[in-house]
């Protein structure tokens, strides 16, 4: 076995600690965390204690680590800062020969996005982008069946990003990305997983971009009459509220210490979330914070050749998933990610065997026309809850992903979302935003210049 490989965690929140850091720390025989920026205190230590990670190596600022990196002798670095903060340490880390792993989006507006492609442009970086989604067994699945021709020529996509009205709440009205200024646009900070499954089915950029929506619901003039700024403050509201805060940090999740609980803070005791909740941005009134984000947005994308796509995105849902439909000239593909089922619909009987998508696949003739119909469940059943966690298993299949590359010394054949091949789906993001603001249509070529 190689040396484990040194890695830098820039960032120990939910994705930089939790996700990327603990699988490092579960694996200590193929990586080992060094070093930590972290400018929160409590967040820095938990995790440099958990990683065994020395004093003099934990960091308030990325700055101060990126100047020590050929004392730490670093292979890596994980970016997974605020989403303002990204283009700068995979900049450092690039021009000092190190591998990233960025959590998305790259960068948050068109500039910084234009900026960060300039200066990269010489140093053929190794930069894996957190498009996770594109590892789970469920999008890889569709992927290779759309790719066998089983559909025949792809025709409509359709992907509803259900986000579901607690996710809402805790991350788009009261969380990190709330506002627009302060981190990016939703359709780019939560739906840019989604765009690059659509760039990765369509197989190429689209040629025309349209979006709709608005923030609807979360503002102050549909307040409760008398609701204070926060929940806790005795809410008139608090028994009929579905974002009423203590009801789902303090009650339903309270046997959970973890995300999103310790975004409250350093104390998830009862008496510590109750503080949290009187205080700070966990606790607020969803119709008295400073969001400015969408609460929903619908965008059509049509791609030459004439294949179109659609991605819907709504706060206003009870689970906490993805759907998709994909309609080809030969059949019809269709499923759920959480649960990871699978259906398609073949209009005539083809030579394709699919059988090895799935462990439990059932074929029937049950078409109008007696045609076949294949369903089946892309997630293993041999596999363990650990193999589902974090994006349907995503998170950790990156992470492993990423680390095989750096070990290996192949990053492009271990890594499948790299910098070149991500960018399309935050152009994507950004020209749906554009289109939502000024209200047209915009052509690809136009945004890109």
């Amino acid at each position: 076995m190689p040396d484990p490989i040194r890695v830098a965690v820039l960032g120990a929140g939910g994705r930089g600690a939790e996700t990327y850091g603990r699988w490092f720390t579960e694996h200590p025989e193929r990586s080992r965390v060094v070093a930590v920026a972290e400018p929160l205190e409590h967040r820095r230590d938990t995790f440099a204690d958990r990683a065994q990670v020395p004093p003099r190596n934990r960091y308030a600022s990325w700055h101060g680590l990126m100047a020590d990196s050929a004392r730490l002798d670093l292979d890596a670095v994980v970016v997974a800062l605020p989403d303002e903060d990204h283009v700068e340490p995979a900049v450092a880390a690039a021009e000092r020969g190190l591998a990233v792993l960025l959590e998305k989006p790259v960068a948050p507006d068109h500039g910084s996005l234009l900026d960060l492609q300039e200066r990269l442009s010489g140093l053929k970086p190794r930069i894996a982008v957190a498009h996770v989604l594109r590892e789970t067994p469920f999008w890889r699945s569709v992927q290779r069946v759309v790719s066998s021709g089983a559909i025949g020529d792809p025709v409509t996509i359709r992907i509803e990003e259900n986000i579901g009205f607690w996710h809402f709440a805790h991350s788009y009205v009261r969380g990190n990305w709330r506002r627009a200024d302060t981190s990016s646009p939703m359709v780019l900070a939560k739906t840019c997983h989604d765009l690059d499954i659509i760039r990765w089915l369509a197989g190429r950029a689209p040629a025309q971009v349209s979006s709709m929506g608005s923030l609807t619901h979360f503002h102050p003039d549909n307040a409760p009459e008398g609701a204070p700024t926060h929940c806790a403050k005795g809410c008139p509201a608090a028994d009929t509220c579905p974002f009423h805060a203590p009801r789902y940090y303090a009650d339903a999740l309270a046997d959970v210490d973890g995300w999103p609980v310790a975004l409250l803070g350093p104390d998830v005791s009862p008496q510590g979330r109750t503080a949290a909740l009187e205080n700070g941005p966990y606790g607020r009134c969803v119709y008295r914070s400073d969001n400015d984000v969408v609460d929903h947005q619908q965008s059509l994308f049509s791609f030459p050749g004439g294949l179109t796509a659609t991605l819907t995105t709504s706060a206003f849902t009870g689970a906490n998933t993805r759907t998709f439909q994909i309609t080809g000239t030969r059949g019809e593909l269709s499923g759920r990610m959480e649960s990871g089922e699978l259906r398609l619909e073949s209009f005539a009987p083809g030579p394709h065997d699919l059988s090895h998508l799935g462990e439990d696949m059932r074929v029937s003739a049950n078409g109008p026309l007696g045609h076949p119909v294949h369903e089946w469940n892309a997630l293993p059943r041999s596999s363990g809850p650990a193999d589902h966690r974090g994006h349907a298993g995503g998170d950790d299949a990156l992470t492993e992903r990423f680390v095989d590359a750096v070990a290996s010394g192949d990053f492009e054949g271990h890594v499948a979302t790299t910098l070149e091949a991500s960018l399309d789906s935050h152009w994507m993001a950004l020209a749906a935003e554009h289109s939502r603001l000024t209200h047209r249509t915009l052509t690809w070529e136009e945004f890109r210049t």
